[in-house]
């Protein structure tokens, strides 16, 4: 497979030279820079004899949710229905597990490789409403015209259909997703949750300008692609703010969390940036995404074996989000920032009357959706326990780079961060959301919980090899 051989930067950066930037750019939105250059995220681990179809189409992806601004509920949506649709042309073609999805048998003689990338860009353009033409065209360049091409293409555009319209009406559509919709009533007491900011800005990082709406409030009403009752992994009851508990969690998180801490050290901080990933960035999912990549480059897993680990993989991240959020808008609950500024008196505990600061401010920025449960923490459990369980275990050694630079260049230029296990990566990811200021220390540990459980359940109930 040839490299690309030039990208959709380089070609627009061609339009605004000749003057006609103005032109319609629809055709190109998902067009990714080649695996060979630094704008790839398979530049900084992935060895040139271990890069396989489903690395590559995946790194496409992860680079069109970096350079689309994808939000993670979306961005798990478009990579459980491209990897989904990628991994039903594979087992299609070769055999081996059953799905509950309706496919057509494979063509015999087919080939495996080339269905698998026209179906999973065919997916991917449908959830992301952009067009990988040119990634699709020079993928398929790479190979020699023959009736096994043929056949593969229209095969693997079957198999993406068939993805495409069991997600049809999912409820992610922006007129249902976008608002509550008497979904979720609000709570009315000290917990509210309310939109955060204009208080955040960073030297080296984002800006949040404005207040903002609550993020996708109806996401919770997706339809799940494994969960059969997705309130099975609702998070458990919000702390009582009268408390001790919550009293605790308070402090230390107005300690540790604000940007001018004395008390964080500077591991800490280089974890809360290092796992932010957002916005501009590959999102906390995606970030995982490149976590099992890493850890399974040299595994020689074969190309079905691949594509239902990030199926599987990918589902679960999607489930993940869908029940993340159900709990966020179900509990309403108020983010460190909001209380520490304006609530601490009013919650009526004793433990913090006096502790709160007008002009407090969080590491990172708080993102606009309430704080129960943490997303990143849902993620990573999900994805921990989804990737041990395929390859068999937890304790695997890996070190990686940060994933994108764009927001902290300051702090993550030749950082490297190295593991013994996914679960001490999750518990990683997770706690850098309490070191960043943006999320209780309970978001962080029922998040973990619930994506662990949910991640185990995935395994268990998708995919099963064919008898």
């Amino acid at each position: 497979m040839s490299d690309m051989p030039y990208s959709r930067r380089d070609f627009i950066k061609g339009l605004s030279a000749t003057g006609i930037m103005g032109a319609s750019l629809g055709v190109l939105g998902g067009c990714s820079a080649p695996a060979k250059s630094t704008r790839s995220y398979l530049t900084s681990f992935m060895r040139s004899d271990n890069r396989s179809s489903i690395f590559v189409w995946t790194d496409i992806m992860l680079q069109a949710m970096r350079n689309q601004a994808i939000t993670p509920p979306h961005a798990s949506r478009a990579f459980a229905m491209a990897h989904t649709a990628g991994f039903l042309a594979i087992n299609g073609i070769q055999g081996g597990y059953n799905t509950p999805y309706q496919v057509e048998k494979g063509p015999q003689g087919a080939n495996a490789e080339i269905a698998y990338g026209v179906a999973f860009s065919s997916a991917l353009s449908e959830a992301l409403q952009s067009s990988f033409i040119f990634d699709r065209n020079n993928f398929l360049s790479g190979f020699a015209d023959s009736e096994a091409k043929s056949q593969a293409i229209k095969y693997g555009r079957h198999c993406a259909d068939v993805v495409i319209k069991a997600r049809v009406n999912d409820g992610a559509e922006p007129n249902k997703a976008d608002f509550y919709l008497g979904r979720y009533p609000r709570r009315d007491d000290v917990l509210r949750w309310a939109p955060t900011g204009p208080f955040y800005g960073a030297e080296d990082g984002p800006f949040l300008g404005t207040f903002h709406r609550g993020h996708v409030p109806g996401w919770g009403a997706v339809k799940p692609w494994v969960m059969r009752r997705k309130r099975a992994f609702l998070a458990k009851e919000f702390l009582d703010p009268k408390s001790p508990e919550f009293a605790r969690e308070f402090l230390e998180l107005k300690d540790i969390g604000a940007a001018d801490s004395k008390t964080r050290t500077d591991d800490e901080m280089e974890i809360a940036f290092f796992w932010e990933d957002g916005p501009r960035g590959v999102t906390p999912p995606g970030h995982w995404q490149i976590v099992a990549m890493n850890v399974t480059q040299d595994m020689n897993m074969s190309l079905l074996e691949q594509a239902r680990m990030f199926a599987l993989l990918s589902i679960g991240q999607a489930d993940a989000a869908i029940t993340a959020w159900d709990s966020k808008y179900t509990y309403d609950i108020v983010r460190p920032e909001t209380m520490i500024r304006f609530r601490a008196d009013d919650t009526g505990n004793s433990l913090i009357a006096g502790q709160g600061q007008s002009n407090w401010r969080s590491l990172i920025f708080t993102p606009d959706f309430p704080t129960y449960t943490s997303g990143h923490s849902t993620f990573s459990g999900v994805s921990a326990r989804i990737i041990a369980n395929v390859i068999g275990r937890d304790r695997v050694s890996f070190s990686a780079e940060a994933a994108d630079l764009v927001n902290w260049p300051k702090y993550l230029t030749g950082v490297r961060r190295s593991w013994t296990s996914l679960w001490q990566a999750a518990e990683e990811n997770g706690a850098s959301r309490i070191y960043g200021g943006v999320h209780w220390n309970i978001d962080n540990t029922e998040g973990l919980r619930v994506g662990r459980d949910l991640g185990d359940y995935v395994y268990k109930n998708a995919f099963h090899k064919a008898v």
